[in-house]
């Protein structure tokens, strides 16, 4: 979602190298851009940024690229230019996880990338470098990221201004889903199953307090405690990479994101069905009492919650918060004046104007102010209403309006994301 100011900037010519790496060996180089490809790859590059970047840094090094990405591998064809056609043809076939948000180990392959392109490191240092990043973020990391679980249930929980109590519930399982979390990363059965099992842990907690302590927002306070692990960020990817024409991509992750919805729909369906059979019956309430300074705080806390949770540099973090909380009070506001997806619209444009801006000034990737502006505005959570709503019904029309919902979000969200790229140009493709 971001990349170096030199990948997309005023390229030299594919036969115009830097000092630096003129004495790379060819597989060298092949091996750098395979690398950083695998990089991009993993900290959350959306395919049409992933391609251009990598098509770009090859040229500069000397080398012609044809990319092909998913969701869940690449193939990367290479040749020499200055040989004969066919005489040094390469096809590197790499298979990948899913990928996941890394605001800080973006921003390093960035910086990596440009010091190659520019000649103040060279292409083994660069390939060292890449690898470096391959290191655990520690237990102290790991204890931040079951926290920012914790705190952004909560927040989700209190921007909605749900009670005290539906606030604690959401953060409790908001918590005890960040230890899933990481107990699963080193459990490959227990990833497989992550998603049904955090469903089934959120609705069997909020079916035991709305049963045994008081009444809850019932559906909402599952979809606050969830709310980390719904797909909406999934879902505007996948119909980002659809309307530019990566339709392999475009639709492969888009099955993904229903996937995801499904798995946690599951969980929670099978907690309501236990506890009916063992006789628990959840007082469920709607009301929203909380006051404005509850909803200010709450937003504080979330946009904290979202810099952790994308692993954003400590130095980085006023920046991801002030993007967070700008993107959400535009599209509160704007959704005041004129009508919800229009706030969306509004949010989505002026947040990824603002992050192709802030690349130009600063030769940062503009996704640290993109992603968090836009990552409260994603339609995850209404999609996931729908389909819950659907199935504790046993009624297609019960779903039909938080579907509609969720279909104008994601429209509003799109068109927010092209018109801004309309408005200012991106010179980097990350």
């Amino acid at each position: 979602m971001a990349v170096t100011h030199a990948i997309l900037a005023d390229m030299q010519p594919a036969d115009t190298l830097a000092p630096a790496y003129t004495d790379a060996g060819y597989v060298e180089r092949i091996s750098f851009v395979v690398d950083l490809a695998e990089r991009l790859h993993a900290y959350g590059t959306t395919v049409q940024r992933l391609e251009g970047a990598i098509e770009s840094v090859a040229r500069r090094l000397g080398l012609e690229c044809e990319p092909w990405v998913n969701p869940t591998g690449m193939v990367l064809a290479f040749s020499d230019p200055s040989r004969p056609a066919g005489m040094s043809d390469t096809t590197r076939v790499v298979r990948l996880g899913s990928g996941d948000t890394d605001l800080y180990r973006l921003c390093e392959t960035d910086r990596i990338a440009e010091d190659v392109m520019a000649g103040t490191l060279d292409v083994p240092a660069g390939r060292a470098a890449l690898r470096a990043l391959l290191r655990g973020i520690g237990w102290r990391g790991r204890v931040f990221q079951v926290l920012g679980f914790g705190l952004a249930s909560a927040a989700v929980a209190g921007l909605l201004r749900l009670p005290w109590l539906d606030i604690g519930t959401a953060g409790v399982i908001g918590l005890m889903i960040g230890l899933l979390d990481a107990a699963a990363q080193s459990r490959p059965r227990l990833s497989e199953a992550f998603e049904a099992i955090a469903g089934l842990l959120a609705g069997t907690v909020s079916i035991l307090v709305a049963s045994l302590i008081g009444p809850l927002n019932f559906n909402t306070v599952i979809i606050a405690a969830l709310i980390v692990l719904l797909p909406g960020m999934a879902l505007t990817n996948a119909m980002n990479e659809l309307t530019s024409r990566h339709l392999v991509s475009g639709t492969a992750r888009f099955a993904g994101a229903m996937t995801t919805i499904l798995k946690l729909t599951i969980g929670t369906a099978i907690a309501l069905n236990v506890a009916h059979m063992v006789g628990l019956d959840p007082v469920v309430r709607a009301w929203r009492p909380q006051p404005e300074w509850v909803v200010l705080s709450a937003l504080v806390i979330g946009a904290y919650a979202f810099a952790v949770l994308f692993r954003a540099h400590r130095r980085d973090y006023p920046l991801v918060m002030s993007a967070a909380a700008s993107g959400y009070l535009i599209s509160r506001f704007g959704g005041e004046v004129f009508d919800a997806p229009a706030g969306v619209f509004l949010a989505a444009f002026t947040m990824t104007a603002a992050g192709n801006i802030y690349a130009r000034v600063f030769n940062r990737p503009g996704a640290l102010v993109r992603l968090p502006g836009i990552i409260m505005l994603v339609p995850g959570s209404v999609a996931l209403r729908g389909v819950i709503s659907l199935v504790q019904a046993q009624d297609i029309g019960a779903g039909q309006d938080a579907a509609m919902a969720a279909l104008n979000t994601l429209m509003a969200l799109l068109a927010g994301l092209m018109f801004g790229n309309l408005l200012v140009t991106a010179r980097r493709n990350l």
